[in-house]
């Protein structure tokens, strides 16, 4: 029984040390020369509506045009 929780402690701490030697290292260069083919830079999305362009444009549409306003979003 003790074997068995002597291994199980040492492969979560494999596992942990793996995930953190492991991780995404853009700054750390590889010697290989590899690396990873560069993609178009992702544009972070809107966070809320206030943030997204069109949103606030078919809002600005609407009261324009003098609709009733949405109605407030409730958390």
């Amino acid at each position: 029984m003790l074997y068995l929780i002597a291994f199980a402690v040492a492969a979560v701490i494999a596992l942990l040390l793996w995930r953190a030697m492991s991780g995404d290292r853009a700054d750390v260069p590889r010697g290989t020369g590899a690396s990873r083919p560069a993609g178009p830079p992702r544009r972070p999305g809107p966070t809320g509506p206030d943030d997204d362009p069109d949103f606030l444009r078919s809002l600005d549409e609407s009261m324009r045009r003098g609709d009733d306003p949405p109605p407030p979003v409730k958390d």
